[in-house]
């Protein structure tokens, strides 16, 4: 998924304390979200969280 549409998804689900990490372990910062693609999350996809988690979302850029 598209790192921005992750977020998104995740906001209009009530969650905002979200953290990002360069899931190729480089260090990258995700400056246009729009450029990444999910690729982890540290909350398994529909379990259900209070919405003060916080919740770190891995990517790598789109095409590697």
């Amino acid at each position: 998924m598209v790192h921005q549409t992750a977020q998104d998804t995740m906001q209009a689900a009530g969650l905002y304390m979200l953290r990002e990490e360069d899931a190729t372990g480089r260090g990258r910062l995700l400056v246009v979200d729009r450029n990444w693609t999910t690729t982890a999350q540290s909350v398994a996809a529909g379990e259900v969280v209070d919405c003060d988690t916080t919740i770190t979302l891995s990517a790598k850029k789109i095409g590697e």
